[in-house]
């Protein structure tokens, strides 16, 4: 079998994958073919047929060659082509007319993906952008705002037609957000900032020469990539304007619509529904407290400690001739002498001394239990 009639049993597959995925996957798929069948050129492997395949040297070989491209392949764009070179694998051996070694691509082979925290925009950089939006008021910038909004992906918004905004009575309205990036629709409140914001976008893009031939919100060039390019330099040509101290992204607006709303008291499960995720797990993967909370949370944690911690307090308003003998009286001396020693004790570095203090605090806590026990045998 020549290399070419590998290629052809290849594009043959994913063909038949064409009924069921999305035109972006499908190219994924033909890029790790290609890219398999390149290095297999390059390195002058024999394959006759798909049945001399073998992990070493083949797979092996391969995965090396993904990670020796210069510039080098991302560990996403290596975990992709695996996934979809391992599905047309599996695909082709499950027909008769093919025989296919097992176990060529294995989970070790997988690249572990780096995990990034999500980066919200900062109160003071979400109010410059947001305000500098609306004093610019074109196109783009309502777009943006809208975005911001609502927590949509930028193909959603890219995707998103002209009808999407629905009323569902009294005062009640919803976005309606379609078949995305998880094949599923979803329903997103709005409020009325949000409804304005949506018909102004409705009134601009009248002017748009691309309106009259298109039923999207957003009527750009349909060409791969830039659709998105459009509104990335937009996003940033309208931060730099407004003062912002970082350079924006507009898929951080959904980071940041989703970091607001948890501040305001949403719950994860209803996030998870207002931002499109299929699973909990994905929405605490997203959406992380910002440095901010985490501060808060941690003085707060800080002032807990000390309130839970604190050292007893000796009775030093009264002279010992004036306090009232007896059990309760003590108890407290017992207890902040134990305190005093305790904390004496890990100033130390002398373990010695340390071990020393520890027996006479642990004689302490025996004579205080012993004092307890006389006090309830009385009562």
């Amino acid at each position: 079998m020549a290399r070419h009639d590998l290629e052809q049993i290849f594009d043959a597959q994913i063909d038949l994958l064409a009924t069921i995925l999305q035109p972006n996957t499908l190219r994924s798929y033909r890029r790790a073919v290609k890219s398999f069948l390149r290095y297999s050129r390059a390195s002058d492997l024999h394959l006759d047929s798909l049945a001399d395949l073998r992990r070493d040297p083949h797979i092996l070989g391969w995965l090396r060659y993904l990670c020796e491209q210069d510039p080098p392949l991302s560990k996403g764009t290596r975990l992709l082509y695996l996934l979809c070179f391992r599905r047309l694998l599996n695909d082709l051996a499950d027909d008769a007319e093919y025989t296919i070694p097992e176990g060529l691509i294995r989970r070790e082979d997988f690249p572990r993906l780096d995990y990034y925290l999500p980066e919200p925009l900062s109160l003071d950089d979400d109010q410059r952008l947001q305000n500098q939006l609306r004093t610019n008021d074109d196109l783009f910038s309502n777009a943006l705002l809208l975005l911001r909004g609502t927590g949509m992906r930028i193909g959603e918004l890219l995707d998103l037609p002209t009808d999407s905004l629905r009323h569902l009575g009294d005062r009640d309205w919803a976005l309606h957000v379609p078949l995305g990036k998880l094949h599923t629709d979803r329903w997103v409140p709005v409020d009325d900032d949000v409804r304005r914001i949506y018909a102004r976008l409705v009134a601009l893009r009248q002017h748009s020469a691309a309106a009259a031939d298109s039923t999207l919100l957003l009527p750009l060039p349909a060409r791969p990539g830039t659709r998105y390019i459009a509104l990335l330099r937009a996003v940033r040509k309208v931060a730099r304007k407004a003062g912002c101290s970082v350079r924006v992204k507009p898929h951080q607006l959904r980071h940041t619509y989703a970091t607001t709303m948890l501040r305001a008291g949403v719950s994860l499960p209803a996030l998870m529904h207002l931002l499109g995720h299929k699973t909990l797990d994905m929405t605490l993967r997203y959406v992380q407290v910002t440095q901010n909370d985490l501060q808060k949370q941690y003085h707060l944690a800080r002032q807990n400690m000390v309130s839970a911690h604190s050292m007893p307090q000796l009775p030093t308003t009264h002279p010992l001739n004036s306090m009232a003998p007896g059990i309760p009286t003590i108890t407290q001396y017992l207890t902040t002498i134990r305190h005093l020693l305790e904390m004496y004790r890990r100033q130390l570095t002398d373990a010695k001394v340390r071990r020393k203090l520890e027996r006479w605090t642990n004689r302490l806590a025996k004579i205080a239990a012993e004092v307890h026990d006389l006090d309830a045998a009385k009562k």
